[in-house]
């Protein structure tokens, strides 16, 4: 895979985009409903970032029915995962990466086998 790094960096520097891949990046696979109730954003605003993303080579989509569900590209080069897991360390702790977290966490009828309640 041959992912340009500017590219790449100009993804991770939107913060919407930032907050689905820190999410993806712990989580490892979330569908577009989930992450729409985990950063509080309308679906439409949503799947434009993840297109984005998916553009850029960064993540993959798998449909599942009418359902979206992201992940990290596997094939991301070793530089890409590092800067990955670098920018989620580095954001862990602060504040809306952690509001993040607890919605998604606090999620009522989280999918799991079938998407989305």
């Amino acid at each position: 895979m041959n992912i340009e790094p500017v590219a790449f960096f100009r993804a991770l520097a939107d913060a919407t985009r930032l907050r689905c891949l820190v999410l993806l990046q712990r989580e490892g696979e979330l569908c577009v409903c989930e992450l729409t109730h985990a950063l509080g954003l309308v679906q439409p605003k949503i799947s434009r970032h993840l297109a984005q993303l998916r553009e850029a080579q960064i993540v993959l989509d798998r449909r599942e029915g009418l359902w979206v569900h992201y992940r990290l590209h596997p094939d991301l080069p070793a530089w890409a995962r590092t800067a990955l897991e670098a920018a989620s360390t580095g954001a862990a702790d602060q504040p809306l990466f952690l509001q993040d977290r607890t919605a998604l966490a606090d999620m009522p009828n989280r999918p799991g086998a079938r998407c989305c309640a």
